[in-house]
């Protein structure tokens, strides 16, 4: 494994490991650009087969919130911490105050908040040895589980999808959305689809989650290697990243591709064979920012009814990039790149980066 040419490939600026035998650590942070201000990303805790799948998935979505953070108008870099999740018991106080000194280690480069397997108590112990931390509870003066906003700007990114879709006036009420993943995110926004009125079928791999959703919003459970098949209007994907390989691009049977999964697509240029197929694709570093838009609000100070209406703008974000991907003929995968690198090189050229 050449790690200077996985750093080099995507211009990342900066990955920096940590062992602590003591707390049984091994982590990593990438921070791949900075230019319109410190990295900000989630901390992800994962069992990983190999080192070196753990240093991918930090470059690939430290490389997705640079873009995310460009693309909605937030002036943060992108970043991601990656722990590799040790065999037996884990000593949780011990291992994020080891992580909290390794985020304070980089003197601000990096904002750490909550991410797969990763949760508001953990942010909170790690907080005792830095002040780089997001993601904390109302309590302390944070934003909480920032998955209520998330769901939100999810939520209004498929409105925008459909308007695209079934005409201008078209409302929310009898759209037919499959939705994978019930953890935070998908929970709450499969309650906000229910309100609207739409007909929504999920699924979860873990089956209390799934029973939960039935019993609690009255959602239709299906298996989880049938979500791909269903006849839908929306497919949503909220559980992990790469699900949409070329078999399943080709198997949906959907209008609209919109969730709050990272890294959504196995391949970038499956945006294409979306986009071939006539499938709106909801680029998922715009339509998932809602939780990166939530935690923002916690540097600037916290107040949650301006987070949702930040969140809401996610609608007219998603307009724009359908708009321009047909102006231009391109993918929306294509046309929000475009967009978020027009951001990014303005600011570079202000800053006499380039």
């Amino acid at each position: 494994m050449q790690i200077f040419e996985k750093v080099k490939t995507n211009q990342h600026e900066q990955l920096v490991f940590w062992l602590d035998k003591v707390a049984n650590l091994k982590a990593m942070i990438a921070i791949h650009d900075s230019t319109l201000g410190p990295a900000i990303g989630g901390v992800r805790l994962l069992k990983y087969d190999s080192e070196e799948d753990a240093i991918d998935d930090a470059l690939r979505l430290s490389k997705s919130m640079t873009y995310k953070a460009s693309g909605v108008g937030v002036n943060f870099g992108g970043g991601q911490a990656v722990i590799m999740k040790p065999d037996g018991p884990i000593d949780s106080d011990a291992l994020w105050w080891s992580f909290g000194r390794f985020v304070d280690s980089l003197g601000g480069r990096f904002i750490a908040g909550e991410d797969v397997g990763t949760s508001v108590e953990d942010m909170e112990k790690a907080r005792q040895e830095t002040q780089w931390v997001v993601g904390i509870s109302h309590a302390l003066g944070g934003g909480g589980d920032p998955g209520p906003i998330s769901a939100h700007g999810v939520y209004s990114g498929i409105t925008a999808c459909v308007e695209k879709a079934f005409g201008e006036s078209s409302s929310m009420e009898d759209i037919r959305v499959s939705l994978q993943g019930l953890g935070h995110v998908g929970y709450a926004l499969a309650r906000q689809l229910k309100v609207a009125g739409c007909k929504v079928y999920g699924c979860d791999i873990e089956a209390e989650k799934a029973e939960g959703a039935k019993r609690k919003l009255g959602i239709e459970i299906v298996p989880p290697d049938r979500i791909f098949d269903i006849e839908t209007d929306i497919f949503s994907p909220c559980a992990l990243g790469g699900i949409i390989t070329e078999d399943v691009a080709e198997r949906l049977n959907c209008k609209i591709v919109a969730g709050a999964a990272n890294n959504q697509l196995a391949d970038d240029s499956l945006g294409r064979v979306l986009h071939e197929r006539g499938i709106i694709y909801a680029p998922d570093f715009i339509i998932g920012a809602g939780g990166l838009i939530n935690v923002c609000n916690e540097i600037e100070g916290y107040d949650q009814s301006r987070a949702l209406a930040q969140a809401g703008n996610i609608h007219d974000m998603i307009k724009k990039i359908i708009d321009y991907s047909e102006e231009k003929s391109i993918s929306t995968l294509e046309a929000a790149m475009v967009l978020a690198r027009q951001r990014l090189d303005r600011v570079k050229r202000l800053r006499g980066l380039i």
